[in-house]
């Protein structure tokens, strides 16, 4: 007979667990989305990144053809300043 007396006590702390239970799985759930929108917003702006590099990459002189104009320009300037001294 000790067992009727506890039965509200019970049920009120099993309806406090189950609203304890559906808090913290409100807020993981939240949590997951949140996670989720900041991945897709971090997955877009890679691309977006990927997608500059790859422009920069291809507009970009490479370093050879660099190397020799800069070198041709230096002899036209050595030929221009001998023949001006003579």
């Amino acid at each position: 007979m000790t067992a009727e007396p506890e039965h509200p006590v019970v049920h009120g702390e099993l309806a406090e667990l189950r609203r304890r239970l559906d808090v913290a799985y409100a807020r993981v759930e939240g949590g997951l989305a949140l996670l989720r929108h900041r991945t897709e917003e971090t997955a877009k702006e890679l691309d977006e990144l990927n997608t500059r590099m790859a422009s920069l990459e291809h507009a970009r002189w490479p370093l050879p053809s660099l190397a020799a104009l800069t070198a041709l320009g230096a002899l036209v300037v050595t030929v221009w300043q001998a023949l001006a001294t003579h």
